[in-house]
């Protein structure tokens, strides 16, 4: 039998969700990203990069390759980057990262950003030169943009901040788990205010690597169908600002796990998955009837949903909480997967309505899950589940509720 720990005194601070900006292939806000979420309509399309013939869909931000930093930051640029600069363009997420800055100092305000592979297309860039010259770029310099702690430094430097930084990188639950590092460091008395999020971008070696273990769909991504059968690859760059002073909505707590059992395949049963999600609840003082909707990780490979469907009917019981995920209109960002699936959790409950799992056709008969095919209406819902498992078996669940 597995004992789930309690609440801990480290984790009784409740952070509360200031704002959030998001940039993903259906948009370029929270809004739009709820929008096609809720509507079920895809930014996922065929693959059209001029630098990666592979047959597969993805989720691609349009224009980025146009972007171009100002002068003062332009020896930062890299895709990852461009990215994030597309996503601080919301305004009001600057203007209350600028508000908390004048109510507790640049300094008390931590970045805590997740990303698995960084500005790393630059990298790949420079070594086909290389290949193909014998010499490196002149502009190329890796610690500003493949370097992972690159992003956020180029995030802090952007919005002015100079507290502590840290970047987390375990795959796709890199900028779920940032939430609870930035918990605990506000617990700890080391920030008032964090912004954490992260940031993926497209590139030949994650393409690639998952069309190598097979898997890549050769269509758009279903997550749970019957059918599925494989991942989606997205991009996306996302923020959301947590403050210790009290808002509507809140990060109640969380729970992290580890399955030790495969590199790049999840324990069969979920048992780390299981782990995570009793050790949200526990933190959250909450049980799972409590919970009225679960953004699934969801990627619509045959084992992460199996997997992931047995832990969801271990903890919730069969079909007993509402679950869809999200990845079929983002594509699965990956590092990023994290804060865009958050946000969507966070949407939710604000506008109390279970989204989609878009591109769902027929359920897999062996997962007792209850996906709806259409938004549906939760009048009573108060907390909601974002659940992020990275290779490797690094697992994160985050509890979002209402405190109001």
């Amino acid at each position: 039998m597995i004992m789930h720990r309690p609440p801990s005194p480290e984790l009784l601070v409740v952070p509360g969700v200031s704002a959030v900006a998001v940039v993903h292939a259906a948009g370029h806000d929270a809004d739009t990203l709820w929008d096609a979420v809720v509507r079920g309509c895809s930014g996922l399309h065929p693959n059209r990069l001029a630098w990666c013939g592979l047959d597969c869909w993805i989720g691609e931000v349009p224009g980025l390759d146009e972007v171009r930093l100002p002068a003062p930051l332009a020896a930062w640029d890299c895709r990852n980057h461009r990215l994030a600069w597309l996503a601080l363009q919301d305004r009001a997420f600057r203007q209350a990262v600028a508000a908390a800055a004048t109510r507790y100092g640049s300094h008390r305000i931590g970045v805590l950003l997740g990303t698995s592979t960084s500005g790393i297309r630059s990298t790949e860039i420079a070594h086909a030169q290389h290949l193909q010259t014998g010499h490196w770029p002149a502009g190329f310099a890796y610690r500003r943009s493949h370097a992972v702690e690159s992003l956020s430094r180029f995030t802090a430097e952007v919005l002015g901040l100079q507290g502590p930084m840290a970047t987390v990188s375990t795959a796709c639950s890199s900028s779920a788990k940032v939430f609870l590092t930035a918990q605990r460091w506000m617990a700890a008395g080391l920030i008032d205010a964090a912004v954490v999020g992260g940031v993926d971008s497209l590139c030949l070696s994650t393409l690639h690597g998952f069309d190598a273990l097979q898997l890549l769909s050769a269509e758009p991504c279903r997550p749970f169908d019957a059918a599925r059968n494989g991942i989606s690859v997205g991009e996306a760059g996302g923020f959301v600002l947590l403050d210790r002073a009290p808002a509507p909505l809140a990060l109640l707590g969380g729970g992290e796990s580890s399955d030790a059992w495969h590199m790049s395949t999840p324990h069969p049963e979920g048992r780390g998955a299981q782990d995570a999600m009793h050790e949200a609840l526990a933190v959250a003082g909450l049980t799972p009837s409590d919970i009225g909707y679960v953004n699934a990780h969801g990627t619509a490979t045959p084992s992460n949903d199996r997997a992931e469907g047995l832990a969801l009917q271990a903890v919730f019981g069969a079909g007993a909480v509402p679950v869809s995920s999200s990845k079929a209109v983002t594509g699965h960002t990956l590092g990023a997967a994290g804060v865009v699936e958050a946000i969507v959790a966070l949407k939710a409950i604000e506008h109390r309505i279970v989204p989609p799992t878009t591109n769902l056709r027929s359920a897999d008969p062996g997962l007792a899950l209850d996906l709806p095919l259409k938004a549906r209406a939760a009048a009573g819902m108060r907390y909601a589940m974002s659940n992020n498992f990275g290779f490797g078996g690094s697992n994160c669940s985050l509890i979002f509720g209402r405190t109001q």
